[in-house]
């Protein structure tokens, strides 16, 4: 079953909705009954045989649950004798015969309807006398939902298109529970690189992955799916928690139906509430809320701040309480495995405030110094914009890992891949552009080699690009077509990591009294000494790497021969600017050149005046 028909099939049910519900509901219908249809196909054909150990033990009096999982082979059942195709044989009683259904399946798939709120939706369905034709609609013979026929990817697909959709619809905040799936490749291969050898060592090789804002799965499952595409022969453990209860149900279902141990998908709060406390992983994969404020778990997040200190999960500081996507970087630094055992590696997307934002001693600064002094950050690659459903802005990847190579050791890659895209036939919200395969292997070879690179992009006179090319900072520049031109400019950069700090130095200047005379401190430590006039006090940020007497000679003394620094209000910053290092400054174009130009536009007006005045 390809996409589009199944599209077309989920908008048909949408049909019977209209009127009854209101457009923005309509996923509280289609969502769990989509759900339902492919688990009642998956246990198809083992009913039989959880029916016969459901009725050999109950005979016996023993519990049959653990006899019914293991003859499902899914390790979930359900014992009912009906099934959605005998439901339907019933049309006056299949309100009452779902209800029956759905409380014969084992708790934890029971867990996921009640998520969907799914009996007070087959109540209202009965109500609205609609409740026979949406499920005949999906036991339509022509519509084949089971796992051979429509894999968990084209699921997963069809399941965040229709709650980007719904969040549309109702003005809710759209995209916030998934990642486009060009995005989520980019990262897994980011991620797996550097370890393609260890995977693809031996077979049965163990390995555990979590996202702490898993949505519907999207993350783990495309993971998987790269390493099962790769035959690495790796059998990855997920584990994840989600706090919005329709992708949580979803991700709960797909992980089920991959055999996975559903109690490692955790619903609640990841930040204000850890399901897997005391867990470490290999990997990690995440995309929190963009600028979404904390506001509301303040008081637990800074509870655990101050209390536990670098023993809890927030001990180089918190964030401004605007955004907490830090936040969730810092929860995942807390699950990292040790480098003793092993080590782990992370991939998280943000966007460009935790690069920049927040003063020397901050509590942005004071993560980014946490990262950085512990040389825990591998690359940063800068995305397109307009990549994702809800919103255009500029995006990163973030590449952690507590095992780099030696190589990488002390450094920081930074990658600027905002320009490795291809424009979308058709937008998905605020989604126009994707990373296409040859965008993604340029951006994994670039982060796998780890060497500064200069990328070289050839203009046609028209100023229309027809070829690229990624060169070594020290060769030669290819040529430019006739009347055309090239324009290089560096795509890789790696950097050490003390870079990326600065001292922050107060620079005070003598207050003056009427006379034009020194006003000097009367008591205290510094009795005697001129007293600062706080409205010429200033602030400079001197690089780390500099030595702040040799800056303050250089930059400060010749233009301010009075002033002084107050060493007790110097303080330690990290910022990453980003686009500042991939700066790259055009000359303007000769005068000669623009009032050419102009005298032709002024030509060719005055032409079309004297045109329509005739």
């Amino acid at each position: 079953m390809n996409q589009q028909s199944l599209s077309s099939f989920i908008w048909s049910i949408a049909d019977l909705l209209r009127g009854a519900y209101k457009r923005a509901d309509f996923g509280k219908v289609i969502l769990p009954f989509t759900v339902l249809r492919r688990l009642d196909l998956v246990l198809a054909d083992t009913r039989e045989d959880v029916l016969a150990e459901k009725a050999t033990w109950e005979g016996k009096n023993m519990d049959a649950d653990a006899f019914m999982r293991r003859a499902s082979r899914f390790g979930f059942y359900n014992a009912s004798k009906l099934d959605l195709q005998g439901i339907l044989g019933d049309p006056s009683n299949i309100a009452s015969n779902l209800h029956s259904y759905i409380d014969a399946f084992s708790p934890e798939v029971r867990d996921i309807f009640e998520k969907f709120e799914f009996h007070a939706q087959v109540d209202k369905l009965e109500e609205k006398d609609l409740i026979f034709q949406v499920l005949e609609r999906f036991l339509d013979p022509r519509v084949d939902l089971h796992p051979d026929n429509l894999t968990s990817a084209q699921m997963g697909d069809a399941f965040e298109e229709l709650i980007r959709k719904f969040a549309e619809d109702s003005n809710e905040t759209a995209g916030e529970h998934f990642t486009p799936r060009d995005v989520i490749r980019l990262m897994a291969e980011l991620v797996f690189i550097e370890d393609d050898a260890v995977l693809g060592g031996k077979e049965g090789l163990i390995r555990r992955i979590y996202d702490p804002t898993v949505g519907t799965g999207g993350m783990l499952s495309v993971a998987d799916e790269f390493l099962r595409d790769g035959n690495y022969g790796v059998q990855l453990v997920m584990s994840g928690q989600e706090l919005n209860a329709e992708s949580y149900a979803i991700c709960k279902a797909d992980m089920l139906i991959k055999g996975q141990d559903v109690n490692n998908i955790v619903y609640g709060n990841t930040l204000s509430d850890d399901g897997h406390e005391g867990q470490t992983f290999d990997y990690m994969l995440a995309n929190p809320p963009f600028g979404v404020d904390w506001k509301g778990i303040r008081r637990s997040v800074e509870k655990e701040h101050k209390e536990q200190g670098y023993a809890g999960r927030f001990g180089p500081g918190t964030p401004r309480v605007s955004d907490g996507s830090l936040l969730f970087l810092l929860h995942m630094l807390s699950k990292m495995q040790p480098e003793a055992d092993g080590g782990c590696r992370f991939g998280i997307v943000l966007n460009g405030s935790p690069l920049f934002t927040g003063g020397a001693g901050g509590g942005e600064s004071e993560i980014r110094r946490y990262l950085l002094e512990n040389d825990l950050v591998e690359a940063i690659v800068a995305l397109p914009t307009d990549m994702f459903f809800n919103t255009g802005i500029a995006t990163y990847v973030w590449v952690v890992s507590n095992r780099k190579p030696k190589a990488r050791k002390g450094k920081t890659q930074l990658i600027d891949g905002s320009t490795f895209f291809r424009k979308m036939r058709k937008s998905l919200g605020s989604k126009r552009r994707e990373i296409g395969e040859k965008d993604r292997e340029a951006l994994v070879k670039l982060f796998g080699d780890g060497e500064p690179m200069d990328i070289v992009t050839l203009l046609n006179a028209d100023d229309k690009e027809i070829d690229r090319s990624i060169i070594a900072p020290d060769a030669p520049t290819p040529e430019a077509p006739e009347g055309g031109k090239a324009k290089r400019a560096p795509v890789s950069l790696v950097l050490t990591n003390e870079a990326f700090g600065y001292h922050q130095i107060t620079v005070e200047r003598p207050l003056l009294n009427e006379y034009g005379e020194r006003v000097l401190v009367t008591r205290g430590k510094n009795k005697g000494e001129p007293q600062p006039d706080t409205a010429l006090r200033d602030t400079e940020t001197v690089p780390l790497t500099n030595d702040i007497s040799e800056y303050v000679e250089r930059e400060v003394l010749p233009h301010v021969p009075d002033a002084w620094i107050d060493e007790s209000k110097t303080k330690l910053g990290y910022e990453i600017p980003f686009n500042r290092h991939f700066y790259v400054f055009e000359p303007p174009r000769q005068l000669s050149e623009i009032d050419a130009e102009l005298a032709d536009v002024t030509a060719d007006i005055q032409t079309m005046l004297r045109e329509m005045a005739a």
